[in-house]
């Protein structure tokens, strides 16, 4: 094809370097994809007909990424550009990755071993866009299409089924029939993959423009492997005036009207994960789901474990979720948020505005004036709090450990007590931190 692709000068390079040599060499999938569609590629991968050793051979600098798989990294300065002779895969036994690769000339057989036809393309100046299995009719359909059969694909790696589906959320794009039956078949094959690869896939899709299409992974079967819990909220009815959708579409409904960062996309997906364990019913008929936050936040902690995430989001994760519902009674006054500041921490707070705001768009409309209203309430009085300088940690006390020292009062668990009883006080009356009346307030006999 006939199409121009902008490359980085280093990538020119490297191709230009390698035909010079007497190979051929492409620019190959997702950057050939992202840039058909005008978006930026994040990093561009090169294929070549050449042997690892011949790379080798041509560059200066090189770093032996993955010899036995025909992976060389050329250094130019200080950037690092993946070259990978063109390559057939052997068995996949584990439905992983291949047992052994054989090394080709054919550029035609390296595109046959990749996962959809819109990755399946490569490029160079010289010869344009080659696409030999129908890549840029399906960008322009908008379809996601297995190279091959499906079965195939999805049998050397089950991986590729929850790739199917993030691809789909990311571009906007429709899984083909094909695909979609052939990923439903192999679903229970995720079983197999680690932790960290289906991680790495399902945060790819909650933060896409499209985490709706988590759906999609409950109708072919995935989240049963991965994530059981979200199937549970999906066939969970919420009979309830403040809602109109079951507990997995209306987290879905959040997740959508959160910002896309991991963190919130995650304490969305699992603000109501408890619900299903929490759901009573009265004699009315309708639900009710007490204690669901903090059977969420218990919850979240061995999900995300599950997922081998880090803990610094793990953290913040449970922190959000258990915060989630707080406030929706409306009984809420400057200083019960003074004490939700203090407890939640101050710098939660925007999360926990992020995450009230998304809960309320996945509910239905009754009292959604009256809920705003609270929140905007809760806002208020927040900026209040911050812009007079409230004490809302120990660390803001007008006293500390040293003066208490001064009064003879030595390190230990008394002083904890002492010093968090005086900040009990002044999340109740801001005015008493100062030091005079702070240890005017230290009981007499100590």
């Amino acid at each position: 094809m006939s199409i121009k692709i902008e490359m980085p000068q280093d990538v020119r390079f490297i191709i230009g370097k390698l035909m010079e040599a007497g190979y051929e060499a492409y620019a190959v999938g997702g950057c050939v994809r992202d840039s058909l569609l005008g978006r930026e590629p994040n990093d561009w991968d090169i294929t070549t007909s050449a042997t690892p050793y011949e790379v080798k051979d041509i560059f200066k600098r090189t770093v032996d990424t993955g010899l036995k798989h025909g992976t060389v990294t050329v250094m130019l300065k200080n950037e690092g550009y993946e070259v990978t002779t063109f390559r057939i895969d052997g068995e996949y036994t584990d439905h992983r990755r291949p047992d052994g690769v054989t090394f080709t000339r054919e550029l035609s057989e390296d595109l046959l071993r990749r996962d959809f036809t819109i990755n399946a393309m490569a490029y160079n100046d010289d010869t344009g866009v080659v696409d030999l299995y129908g890549g840029t009719q399906d960008l322009e359909q908008g379809i996601i299409r297995c190279v091959g059969e499906a079965d195939d694909r999805f049998d050397e790696d089950a991986l590729r089924i929850m790739r199917a589906v993030r691809f789909a959320a990311q571009l906007g794009f429709e899984i083909e029939d094909k695909t979609r039956e052939a990923a439903a078949k192999h679903a229970p094959e995720l079983a197999k993959v680690s932790a960290e690869r289906i991680e790495t896939e399902l945060t790819k899709l909650l933060v896409s423009p499209h985490p709706e299409r988590l759906i999609d992974m409950y109708e072919l079967g995935i989240t049963k492997v991965i994530l059981p819990e979200f199937d549970r909220m999906m066939e969970t009815p919420q009979n309830s005036p403040f809602h109109r959708y079951d507990v997995g579409r209306h987290t879905v409904e959040v997740i959508r009207n959160v910002p896309a960062t991991k963190t919130l996309r995650y304490a969305a997906l699992l603000h109501d994960i408890g619900k299903p364990d929490c759901k009573t019913t009265d004699e009315a008929g309708v639900d009710h789901f007490k204690g669901h936050a903090l059977r969420s936040e218990e919850m979240a902690q061995p999900i995300l474990r599950r997922l081998k995430m880090d803990n610094d989001t793990i953290r913040d994760v449970r922190k959000i979720v258990y915060w989630h519902d707080y406030g929706i009674s409306g009984k809420m006054t400057k200083k019960s948020v003074r004490r939700m500041l203090s407890k939640m921490g101050a710098e939660y707070f925007d999360s926990y505005v992020a995450i009230r705001r998304g809960d309320m768009a996945g509910q239905s409309d009754h009292l959604a004036d009256w809920k705003k209203q609270v929140l905007e309430d809760i806002i208020k009085y927040h900026d209040e709090i911050i812009d007079e300088g409230d004490a809302l940690s120990l660390k803001d006390l007008a006293i500390g450990g040293a003066d208490l020292m001064k009064l003879g009062i030595k390190p230990g668990p008394e002083m904890g007590r002492i010093l968090a009883n005086l900040l009990d006080k002044v999340l109740e009356e801001p005015s008493l931190n100062t030091k005079e009346e702070l240890i005017r307030l230290i009981p007499q006999d100590n």
